[in-house]
């Protein structure tokens, strides 16, 4: 580990040297590039120097006690000092080892979320009205970006299924455990008895493409054009604006009716596609090396219940790592980084083990 500690401190201390260049300065690419990777080493650097000084001050401590200190008050000065740092160089190795581990590739990306009623039916559509708006308000709180790119609501005000965009910092490391099914248990607002269903909305997040991550074929392409509707089927403008875009090859297809211009709709609509054929490119991979190291926070099968909202008990439960949380309401307002938190948590330590189960 150490080795590989000194080799990432001397890129970064090379990167540092690169960004003060005018010449990389002025070629945007170069210096963005170069950024974006310094700021990546820069916890690891961090935590390194913090645990190169303590390691300084142990060896300086254990020198000390090993001269024999006489003077008994300092000797027990020195002595707290050598346990303090002994135990700051645990606390830091294993930092440290989290920070080492490969990162996912596609933990910068924007993202993608398609959120589609499940078991429930009315009860499900306006549950997965309330994900939209936990979604958008945790994405407002973040500073980031959403953008709806279709949906298909109902006249009560749901959504038998919505997709968005989300672009900012980190998108897809923040939401990429969101993948699968989500339960709720509440009073139905079309429930005259008061009665509690269960109702589920499945979500799926997927790390938005760029076209140099998919190639297609023009021709394996068909394009269809039809009117934009709103809930109950009424037009919103008289002209074959909306549009949907089969792959011929694979069968994907999407489709977006949310502008009123059909170019704009074939843009956001080309966006999806490529997301969704690199999507499939992903699950390809993972899949052959899922026996290798399979990630414990859960399969990420999209019909696996992940989590329980119970509105009754102001309850969240994410069932795959065991976390309750009583603060239901300001969950569904944004406030989800204790649980989007704890998942990377696991994610990482079920990592961690494998790397360390690899190497034995």
């Amino acid at each position: 580990m150490t080795e590989k500690l000194e080799m990432t401190e001397r890129r970064y201390e090379e990167i540092s040297e690169k960004l003060s260049d005018t010449a990389v300065i002025n070629d945007q690419e170069s210096y963005k590039a170069l950024m974006k990777e310094y700021k990546s080493l820069a916890p690891i650097i961090e935590k390194y120097r913090l645990y190169k000084k303590a390691k300084a001050d142990l060896e300086e401590a254990q020198r000390l006690l090993d001269e024999g200190v006489q003077d008994s008050e300092f000797r027990e000065m020195v002595q707290q000092e050598y346990e303090e740092n002994k135990r700051l160089i645990e606390e830091y190795t294993g930092e440290l080892k989290l920070l080492l581990l490969p990162k996912d590739p596609d933990d910068d990306r924007n993202v993608i979320v398609e959120i589609r009623g499940g078991t429930g039916g009315e009860e499900a559509a306006l549950f997965a009205n309330s994900m939209f708006r936990m979604y958008s308000m945790y994405a407002q709180l973040k500073g980031w970006k959403t953008e709806v790119i279709g949906a298909n609501p109902t006249e009560l005000g749901g959504y038998k299924e919505i997709s968005f965009r989300v672009e900012g910092e980190s998108a897809y490391a923040k939401l990429k455990y969101e993948s699968g099914v989500h339960r709720v248990q509440r009073v139905p607002e079309t429930e005259s008895q008061g009665r509690i269903h269960t109702s589920a909305v499945t979500v799926a997040v997927l790390p938005e493409a760029e076209e140099v991550d998919v190639q297609i074929n023009p021709a394996d392409l068909e394009y269809q054009t039809y009117r934009s509707s709103g809930a109950g089927g009424q037009h919103i403008n008289k002209t074959e604006s909306a549009i949907r875009i089969i792959h011929k090859p694979t069968g994907v297809v999407v489709e977006c009716q949310e502008e009123r211009s059909q170019y704009k709709n074939k843009d956001k609509a080309m966006k999806m596609l490529y997301t969704k054929l690199y999507q499939a490119k992903l699950e390809e991979r993972n899949s052959r090396i899922a026996e290798q190291r399979r990630i414990q926070v859960g399969s990420g099968d999209r019909s696996e219940r992940i989590r329980t909202y119970n509105f009754p008990q102001s309850r969240v439960t994410d069932h795959r790592i065991g976390l309750t949380l009583y603060k239901l309401e300001a969950f569904m307002n944004g406030d989800c980084d204790e649980i989007f938190d704890a998942l990377a948590v696991a994610d990482n330590a079920a990592k961690l083990a494998a790397s360390e189960d690899g190497g034995n």
